[in-house]
């Protein structure tokens, strides 16, 4: 029933969406529709119905249309009206948005494939953004993991102790004083994998500094990253939330976009305060994959 409801409004994205059609098309009441629809997609209706306007429009834009005709056939009485929303959703109005954003329609939600991901929610399209080259450094765990050639992720390995307790991240912190808050993990295996794996738990790093001893430093390459944020959801939502959306970007999103991996770079999860879940009631982090234009010969 809500994939039916997914599909209309994005088949309707151009129209003015009515709440109440898309409650009496599910055959629930309003009320109960709207509870049961932020339940099982982690957003308000309404504001899932603005944000895909806004992705459609968007890829518009990217295309070369001009921001007013593209407000007014997604329902914004004004240019200064849709610049507002969309700084609102995104943090930034579109004209350097959309320098930061995939050059291809949003692609469709499949429902029944993000519950089997345990995704708890709709991972919306990503962040593109190029980064100039860094330095991390922090800690190395070796473990094993069934499958970590094909999952990449690693994901979250709360399991391993000192990154439970916070020991490991608060030693980092006292010993390499990073100027900025966030932890970078990276898996540091080749993809030739019988399942072990080298796991660098980090933060950012100035070169030339002194490296304490046992700790491992780490130049990140320029590259370009497809960022994705974690659906938002509880602290025991967070590691399926993890492993469902690597699992949706290596099953769903890079197939159908116009990206491959960039193997010459890094992929990574990045963690900073709002995955703090004992300030936040909801919680995400962010998955960034090096990326390069397929090749299209």
């Amino acid at each position: 029933m809500l994939q039916q409801i997914i599909d209309y409004i994005d088949d309707h994205i151009k129209e003015e969406i009515a709440p109440e059609r898309l409650a009496k098309l599910a055959g629930y009441s309003p009320y109960h529709f709207y509870r049961l629809f932020q339940k099982h997609i982690g957003y308000t209706l309404m504001d899932y119905v603005l944000k895909r306007k806004l992705q459609f429009a968007l890829y518009e834009l990217i295309n070369g249309r001009k921001i007013v005709d593209i407000a007014m056939d997604y329902g914004f009485e004004t240019h200064a009206g849709f610049t507002k929303a969309f700084k609102k959703c995104f943090g930034s109005p579109p004209s350097l948005y959309k320098l930061h954003c995939p050059h291809s329609l949003p692609q469709k939600p499949d429902l029944m494939s993000l519950r089997q991901k345990n995704l708890g929610g709709i991972v919306m399209q990503p962040k593109i953004v190029t980064r100039p080259a860094f330095w991390v450094a922090g800690k190395t765990f070796e473990g094993f993991i069934k499958n970590v050639s094909y999952t990449r992720d690693v994901p979250a390995y709360w399991n391993q102790r000192g990154l439970t307790d916070g020991s490991v991240e608060d030693m980092l912190y006292e010993q390499l004083k990073p100027r900025n808050h966030g932890e970078y993990c990276i898996n540091l295996s080749s993809t030739e994998t019988d399942g072990s794996f080298n796991y660098l738990f980090s933060v950012e790093f100035d070169e030339g500094k002194e490296l304490p001893d046992r700790l491992m430093s780490l130049q990140i390459p320029t590259a370009t990253y497809a960022v994705f944020k974690t659906p938002l959801g509880s602290v025991e939502q967070f590691v399926p939330a993890i492993k469902g959306t690597w699992q949706y970007i290596l099953e769903d999103w890079l197939p159908l976009s116009s990206y491959e991996v960039d193997e010459t770079a890094f992929d990574f999860e990045y963690y900073d305060e709002h995955c703090h879940y004992w300030e936040h009631e909801k919680i995400y982090m962010e998955i960034h994959i090096p990326i390069r234009e397929k090749d299209r010969k």
